[in-house]
């Protein structure tokens, strides 16, 4: 049965819920949701009158935007991050938000190590110069992963995932994260450390993989950057690089740029930023900057799987279960 004799087969069932997706689903997703007995709307103009929500990062769940829907009984954050929903209000108006933790899991850590490997070994910079027509061979010189420090702030699913690859790679791994049990750690081979400068002082590549959070806003400025070595465990002089794949407004982005301009960093690779869409930052026209629109989780492995555990959960929340990955949990006392 294709989508279009789905939909018009669900109109004459009685609807289970009435389920609105704002930012696009896997279309079989979207299927397995009208066969379970809903009616969905891909577009809709407003958010009055149905049961459940479905967004990604370009929906902002403001607290006005949950009063004007008080038939709404669950947000579905389609992804990890949920900063775009108000929990306070969802939660005061007795609503579930939930989001799909895993699933998009190991693109983000693809991405992430790719942003690695490029801002390493000039690989931005080297296709620029090809396209201009410049030989610049002699001045790529860059430098390798193994026998170097990693520093992450936030050691959760996607960092231990990236560490793993570094692990296999050669590095040495270290971690910022206050809330990870000690026992994950030492699983992973991977050093705590108790306050983030530790974390700076040591390491020469740091990446991000925290929530924004009050405070975790601009903590990586101008003076947490100013303490990384420069010099690898192994000796080599290899520079500081940071990565974030995350969420903006961790990193302070003008920071970054000085940090660029006076040689205390040696490269930045960002994949979100404070101001979405960026627009014109002089941050993008450093030559030591590379950087992606947010697309972490744009693979269509991740997508896939972002759509059906998010139709998993709504069917079995319409169903009466209760989903495992509730993020105001209050809401169920």
């Amino acid at each position: 049965m294709n989508m279009r004799m789905l939909m018009e087969w669900i109109h004459t069932q009685d609807i289970v819920a009435r389920i609105a997706i704002t930012d696009g689903m896997a279309e079989a997703a979207v299927s397995k949701l009208v066969g379970a007995g809903h009616e969905v709307d891909l577009n809709p103009d407003t958010l009055s009158g149905f049961d459940a929500v479905v967004i990604r990062s370009a929906t902002k769940m403001t607290a006005e935007a949950i009063a004007a829907a008080p038939s709404l009984q669950l947000i579905g954050r389609a992804g990890v991050g949920v900063d775009n929903i108000d929990l306070d209000a969802a939660t005061n108006a007795g609503i579930l938000v939930c989001n799909t933790p895993g699933s998009s899991t190991q693109s983000v850590v693809e991405l992430t190590i790719g942003h690695l490997l490029a801002s390493t070994r000039h690989i931005p910079s080297a296709d620029r110069d090809l396209r201009s027509g410049k030989w610049t061979k002699k001045s790529l010189k860059g430098t390798e992963l193994s026998g170097k420090r990693i520093g992450f702030i936030g050691y959760g699913r996607i960092a231990q995932g990236v560490g793993r690859v570094a692990r296999a790679i050669g590095m040495e791994l270290h971690a910022y994260d206050p809330y990870l049990p000690e026992d994950i750690a030492l699983e992973q081979q991977c050093t705590l450390h108790a306050n983030v400068n530790d974390l700076f002082k040591i390491c020469t590549h740091i990446c991000i993989h925290c929530n924004l959070t009050d405070e975790t806003h601009h903590l990586v400025n101008s003076e947490t950057l100013g303490m990384m070595p420069g010099v690898g465990a192994d000796g080599i002089a290899c520079g500081n690089h940071l990565v974030s794949c995350a969420r903006g407004g961790i990193v302070n982005e003008n920071d970054v740029l000085s940090a660029l301009e006076n040689g205390t960093l040696s490269s930045c690779a960002l994949d979100v930023f404070e101001v979405e869409p960026v627009g014109n930052s002089p941050l993008l026209q450093h030559v030591n900057f590379h950087g992606t629109p947010h697309i972490g989780a744009a693979t269509f492995e991740a997508q896939a799987r972002i759509g059906f555990e998010m139709a998993n959960l709504l069917i079995e929340f319409f169903a009466g279960q209760t989903p495992k990955s509730v993020v105001n949990r209050t809401v169920l006392e």
